[in-house]
């Protein structure tokens, strides 16, 4: 796991200082060593965290055999020793999985993108052709972010801010993507809060020659459904995700593990601990309420006999660690599990550098509530329009009740998904505070139906999934030197999952349905019957922290704040009573204030 920059331009050796300062900015990605290299017309430069191949022969910016290609790549490529002995006539001198896609792309050029799997962003420099090539892997694990400099450089990088260290470009803010992130929490995934700073989309390459970009898919999400009987479909499961997890445990360094106490976590300690003894496991715990997940970490760990360690949070640095995460935050998102995500990892870089998570198993299993409630909703039937005027227009005289009122006021099963769930203000409300941008839709690569209900979790793992969930992950994991890798997005095993029958995932009254048939014997029987519970924290019971009321002040009632070059201060002022929409106003605005020299 690593942070990779590049300059591509004319005379690229003259630009040693901002490939320096590029790599400088995210330094944190790759504590343990940095290089660059140059060819006339190319500038690469790599920050190192050393996972596999701690040699010499393991560093990047990486020279082909050949030395007309050179490569940087953030990620893991897992199972590369399987994918080495098929290039085997390639002239290797180390061990690393970054030297098998030199190999992979000496024979078969950009094709080798089609069989190479685990999480990725890379960029190969081809001298003869005078070509880079990029590419990001198929659901957005690893960033890549591009930009054209003032004198027509193409930059490329991992994160926004070694775009922003080179000094070649000034940022412009996107008022749209502020619409976007008022009303979804996040980012666009396909966008960036600059105009003229981009983000390459999950399962696309890049390829940049003569200063022409051209972008092109090379993988979109299965849109088959399975055929498989549910028996058959949990011995196949089972089979995939042991094989995830013993790919994923490779390393030249101790490998650990997020252990939550749900469903999720606990099948993944559960596999590990067939392959490893004694693995170390990390819970973020609260010291009261129903967010206590660390009796149920706590018997997973007993069951499997886990290295266990515990992180209390005591409720009162809320505001401290808040600054502290948007000290490198490049975007504002206001996922509130991203605080105890930044601390879980701060803890785990203590003795690890490698953890397994559970994420995305909610997407590709049916786990959330709301899939479950929709399911309930388009079976008992959306109303007409006509109808829904008639509803909505007696809802105004008396209570209609919340269920009837949501029938009428969504058509159907993915406009409900699409513009209720996670939302956060309204198209309306984005307006009166002053944004008056369309707010940006989102082109899917396959066409969702109200039918197949596995397109409310498609739409999620293209959409939500990279844009808060693995941005969320990357960031903090990267920020605290520690890799982050997540044995569900293992490509055969998640594109298994995407095409089971919805129905064996979740229904109007259960939820991941296949998990519990293969691993329920797996768990404790406390864990098999618990609800569950989100990562998150209490916006509402954080607002009662002093200093974080402070914090609050000093950037939403205060008119010279930066936040309201843009926003409405009166109307700002009306939506601090609602905790979920004054968090996303404090985010925006704490944003703001930390990146305002940008800007100027």
């Amino acid at each position: 796991m690593c942070g990779i920059a590049g300059i591509i331009t004319h005379n690229a050796r003259n630009y040693q200082s901002e490939i320096q300062r590029m790599t400088d900015a995210i330094a944190y990605r790759g504590p343990d060593s940095s290089h660059h290299e140059f060819y006339d017309n190319a500038a690469l430069g790599h920050r190192r965290l050393s996972i596999i191949d701690l040699s010499e022969n393991g560093k990047q910016p990486m020279f082909s055999s050949t030395k007309k290609e050179c490569i940087v790549l953030n990620g893991e490529i897992y199972g590369y020793q399987a994918i080495k002995d098929q290039y085997s006539d390639y002239s290797y001198h180390g061990s690393s999985d970054t030297e098998v896609v030199l190999a992979m792309y000496q024979k078969k050029e950009k094709n080798l993108i089609h069989d190479l799997p685990g999480m990725f962003a890379f960029a190969i420099w081809d001298e003869e052709k005078q070509e880079l090539f990029c590419a990001r892997d198929r659901f957005g694990e690893k960033p890549f972010y591009y930009a054209v400099g003032k004198n027509g450089e193409f930059i490329f990088a991992s994160e926004i801010k070694a775009i922003l260290a080179s000094g070649l470009i000034k940022p412009e803010i996107d008022k749209a993507q502020i619409a976007y992130y008022l009303k979804n929490g996040y980012i666009h995934p396909h966008k960036t809060i600059y105009k003229n700073i981009f983000n390459l989309k999950p399962a696309h390459t890049l390829v940049y020659k003569e200063g022409k970009i051209d972008i092109k898919p090379y993988w979109t999400i299965p849109t088959e459904t399975s055929k498989l009987s549910m028996d058959e479909s949990i011995e196949k499961f089972k089979y995939l995700l042991d094989n995830a997890i013993k790919k994923q445990m490779i390393a030249d360094v101790p490998v650990g593990s997020f252990l939550s106490g749900g469903l999720d976590s606990s099948t993944i300690v559960a596999v590990a601990s067939k392959y490893k003894e004694n693995i170390k496991t990390l819970v973020y715990g609260y010291e009261s309420g129903d967010l206590n997940e660390m009796p149920y970490a706590q018997a997973i760990a007993d069951k499997y006999k886990t290295d266990h360690h515990i992180l209390l949070d005591k409720k009162q640095k809320i505001s401290e660690t808040l600054q502290e995460v948007y000290s490198y935050m490049d975007e504002p998102l206001m996922d509130s599990s991203l605080l105890p995500t930044h601390l879980i990892f701060k803890e785990a870089a203590k003795d690890l550098k490698v953890i397994l998570s559970g994420d995305v198993g909610d997407e590709l299993f049916g786990g959330y509530t709301f899939y479950k409630y929709n399911i309930n909703l388009s079976q008992k039937g959306f109303y007409p329009d006509y109808l829904s005027k008639m509803i909505l227009l007696a809802g105004k005289f008396r209570d209609m009740g919340s269920e009837r009122r949501i029938r009428a006021e969504y058509r159907d099963t993915i406009d409900y998904h699409q513009n209720k769930v996670r939302n956060y203000f309204t198209v309306s409300e984005i307006r009166q505070l002053g944004i008056t941008e369309e707010i940006p839709g989102q082109e899917f690569s396959f066409k969702p139906t109200n039918t197949d209900f596995n397109d409310l979790m498609r739409i999620d793992l293209e959409k939500y999934v990279p844009a808060n969930m693995l941005l969320k992950g990357d960031r903090t994991s990267m920020y605290n030197s520690v890799e982050v890798r997540i044995p569900f997005l293992d490509i055969d095993f998640a594109e298994f999952c995407i095409q089971m029958p919805w129905q064996y995932k979740v229904n109007s009254t259960e939820d991941k349905i296949i998990l519990r048939k293969a691993y329920s014997k797996a768990w404790t029987e406390e864990i098999a019957v618990r609800k569950k519970n989100g990562f998150g924290a209490s916006v509402k019971e954080w607002f009662k922290e002093t200093e974080l009321q402070d914090l609050s002040k000093e950037l939403l009632e205060n008119k010279e704040s930066y936040i309201f070059n843009f926003l409405d201060f009166n109307e700002v002022q009306k939506k601090l009573n609602r905790h979920h929409q004054h968090w996303n106003l404090l985010i925006l605005a704490l944003w703001f204030q930390n990146n305002k020299n940008h800007l100027q």
